[in-house]
């Protein structure tokens, strides 16, 4: 089985975005792209702002940037 991985979203809405995720909250900025865990991808709200198109999928990360990310997530806790 293949080892999840977080994407790499981007907000095309032409304003700030604020989706409320089980997780975390995600404050976007129009064009802004942020990363988010593998958890975060399945994410019912985070998958209904793609469905209506406010946010995109750029591509997935790469094992560092979930590393990275991970460790920045457990140092805000």
């Amino acid at each position: 089985m293949a080892i999840r991985r977080g994407m790499l979203i981007k907000n095309v809405a032409e304003r700030p975005l604020t989706i409320r995720l089980r997780t975390r909250v995600i404050k976007m900025k129009a064009e802004e792209e942020l990363l988010v865990t593998a958890k975060e991808v399945r994410d019912s709200v985070l998958r209904e702002n793609l469905q209506i198109r406010t946010i995109a999928i750029v591509r997935p990360s790469t094992e560092e940037e979930n590393d990275a990310l991970a460790q920045e997530l457990a140092g805000k806790s």
